[in-house]
Order: C-alpha cells, then sequence, then structure tokens
C-alpha cells in the first residue's frame, strides 16, 4: 500500500533549478533508500515531502488524499514523522523528558524492544547537548519509535556514525518497516543502506528514477557509473 507519494515535483532557489520532475513513493512494510550526490536534490525532495517546503509544481498525496499546501504539523498529525539532518531533540532538556512527550502528544504506545534496542534508557537523565553524534542519532530515532509512524523520512540518519551506531539504527529502520511502516531514507553510506533498503530511487539531475530492488540497482549501468562508482 502506497502512503505517500509525489509525482512531478519541482522546485527552484534562487532561480536554480533543484527538481524538475522528482517523484517518490512510499510504501507501508518497505525502506526505499532515496540515493544520489551531492546537491542532486534528495534532502529538498524529503523536505517538500514533509511539509517542510512547499514545492513549486507537483503532487503530494498522503494516505489517499492530495495536500495544496501540506505543512509539517498537519502531516504529523497524519502519522508523518521527518528526521531531519540536524538534530531532533531540544539540546538543554532531558531526553526522557522529551521521548514522554511525544508519547503524551500523539496518545501512543511505542515498542519497548526497539527502544531498547536504541540502547535509550541510559540517556533518558540526560540533556542532548551532552551526548555523543551516535548517542543523539539514536536518541532523535527514539523519538521517531515513540511515534510509531505510519512514515518515516529520515534523512542522513546514518551519516558520521560510528560502525556499531550505523548498524544499531539501519536495524530500527528495517524492524519499523517489518511493523508496517513506509520508511524512506537518505545517505551515502551505501551498502548498510543497500543492505536495509527494499527498493532504491535514484535522484540526479533533478528528476528520479525507480531502479527497483538493491540488485536491479546494483546492475543499472547508468547508475553504477553514475553513482557508484563515486560513491
Amino acid at each position: 500500500m502506497i502512503v505517500l507519494e509525489l509525482d512531478s515535483v519541482g522546485k527552484s532557489f534562487g532561480g536554480r533549478r533543484i527538481l524538475t520532475s522528482a517523484s517518490l513513493r512510499a510504501e507501508a512494510g518497505r525502506v526505499t533508500a532515496l540515493l544520489g550526490r551531492n546537491g542532486a536534490g534528495k534532502s529538498t525532495l524529503l523536505a517538500i515531502a514533509a511539509g517542510v517546503i512547499r514545492a513549486d509544481y507537483g503532487r503530494i498525496i498522503f494516505r489517499d488524499r492530495v495536500w495544496e499546501r501540506p505543512t509539517l504539523a498537519a502531516l504529523a498529525c497524519g502519522g508523518l514523522f521527518f528526521l531531519p539532518t540536524r538534530e531532533l531533540l531540544i539540546s538543554t532538556m532531558l531526553v526522557g523528558a522529551q521521548l514522554d512527550l511525544v508519547t503524551r502528544t500523539f496518545g501512543t504506545t511505542p515498542d519497548g524492544a526497539l527502544l531498547d534496542q536504541l540502547r535509550v534508557r541510559d540517556l533518558r537523565g540526560r540533556r542532548p547537548l551532552t551526548l555523543s553524534g551516535g548517542e543523539r542519532r539514536r536518541a532523535d530515532l527514539a523519538a521517531a519509535v515513540c511515534r510509531t509512524p505510519v512514515c518515516l523520512l529520515a534523512d542522513e540518519p546514518l551519516r558520521d556514525l560510528a560502525p556499531l551506531d550505523a548498524e544499531c539504527c539501519a536495524g530500527v529502520l528495517r524492524s519499523l518497516a517489518r511493523a508496517g511502516c513506509a520508511v524512506v531514507v537518505t545517505g551515502h553510506e551505501v551498502e548498510p543502506l543497500l543492505q536495509v533498503a527494499d527498493r532504491v530511487v535514484w535522484c540526479t539531475e533533478g528528476t528520479t528514477y525507480d531502479l527497483g530492488t538493491p540488485a536491479s540497482a546494483v546492475g543499472h549501468w547508468a547508475f553504477r557509473r553514475g553513482y557508484l562508482a563515486d560513491a
């Protein structure tokens, strides 16, 4: 089932065209890896999908509704969770208090096994500004788990993480999909993202190409030459 769909989206900044005709689908129970070079428009496409910025044109459908003016708050109420590249949690507020606030706000019952997998119990009494990069990213992802989203958009969640933290976060993304969440993830960590993904979408030259399974993507000659050769 398609939870989120962007069709023929375009976006310019200051006269520079970033996206010309980009499309993206997020399917329940699947992880979609959105891959491409720096500056290709991956983060822009995800921000449009999350209602953070508005597309110049194109169609956005979330949970069978066409959204003319989507906003982050409205989509969040519908079950979408956006994990940006910047830190998500407030630096000076205890991690546990913030996670509890998410569950109270949305009336959710998070999966305790996933929170244990993220090893956040020991982080609850600390403030994000005291955490390492890996601890912060695990805490950010724990906020997504507490929301129990129907769709998770994660922009470079594995960036600059130590191998153990990257493996942990990738495993949680996979577990969320198994629980029925539609997950879209970007990044340049090619091998771990291909391992966790069900489908690969290539963002290049302002548009996107659905390459199918990771095996099909790796076998796609243009993707190999245009992205994997330099990744």
